[in-house]
């Protein structure tokens, strides 16, 4: 097929990788603008943007879609399809009705479960006991489109959001090109109205870790927000990343260190596997242990 890709961040890429071994011909790459990052603040491209140009692939980067000439430039693509996975820009309805076969995305989540944009961090922080990828047809409305195909995978106890991320932006990959390949024998499933959630963005707020919680939310907080933004507690003034947990026996004061890494919580006690210091590269507890010693409570 003739195909425009849209997506931005590294959770896109095996899905355009995918797309281009399959021997769809990609006749652009849609991506965010290159923003500053880094300690010198220069413009960098985005993950897709890069992989493009190394595939060398067409790249456009429009700040918005929505002015005429965008809309135009998408059209005279003359594309079989769209294929959409966390691009970042809402699509117009003159985008959405360009390709001949329409807007697919790429969704990491069983929908209508977690609609939005952090299905991944919302699923582990909520406690569910699986989450998938649905290949969905694109329509007006938030994730509202019927469904195409399907997959399910289970959420482990370690798994961390980074963890779930590269499982699932492995699927996408996969289903996409079997939803190409099989798009006449699709039968278009809308999704039901009951079960409707929303993964809205996390906020900043949400990261600081209050020990008063149970351990299990702790828990879940820990593995949902690594690695990005990343959970925080505060240690001799130091604020300290905490990327990896697991439940723990143990039960104090909420704040109380019980030994080693092991937090005593509201309700039970969690034990911080990694974290990073500011500056630093995550480590290990142990390691990190080495070179920080923990005060008999943290805040």
């Amino acid at each position: 097929m003739k195909v425009v890709f849209m997506g931005t961040p590294d959770f896109s890429v095996p899905a355009l990788e995918a797309l281009v071994a399959a021997g769809h011909g990609i006749c652009a790459v849609y991506t965010q603008p290159p923003r500053p990052a880094g300690r010198g603040k220069k413009d960098r491209p985005s993950p897709v943007h890069a992989r493009a140009e190394a595939l060398g692939l067409p790249v456009r980067h429009p700040v918005s879609l929505r002015p005429q000439e965008e809309k135009d430039a998408f059209a005279a693509l003359g594309a079989d399809i769209a294929v959409v996975v966390a691009y970042g820009l809402i699509l117009p309805q003159a985008i959405l009705d360009a390709p001949a076969r329409g807007c697919l995305n790429i969704h990491a989540s069983l929908l209508p479960r977690w609609r939005g944009a952090a299905p991944i961090h919302r699923a582990i922080m909520a406690g569910d006991d699986e989450t998938g990828i649905c290949i969905m047809q694109m329509e007006a409305g938030l994730d509202t489109g019927p469904v195409l195909l399907r997959e399910a995978t289970s959420i482990g106890a370690a798994d961390t959001t980074a963890d779930l991320h590269d499982r699932l932006a492995g699927m996408g990959g996969r289903m996409i090109v079997e939803a190409l390949g099989r798009l006449d024998a699709l039968g278009p499933m809308p999704q039901p109205e009951a079960g409707v959630t929303y993964a809205h963005k996390i906020d900043k707020a949400e990261a600081r870790i209050d020990w008063t919680l149970p351990a299990a939310e702790i828990d879940r907080r820990i593995r949902g927000l690594s690695p990005f933004p990343g959970a925080w507690c505060d240690i001799a003034g130091e604020r300290v990343k905490l990327l990896r947990s697991r439940l723990a026996e143990g039960r104090g004061a909420p704040g109380t260190v019980l030994g080693g890494f092991t937090i005593a919580c509201g309700n039970g006690a969690v034990e911080v596997l990694e974290a990073q210091r500011q500056g630093k590269r995550p480590m290990a507890a142990a390691e990190i242990l080495r070179g920080l010693s923990l005060p008999a409570m943290l805040g």
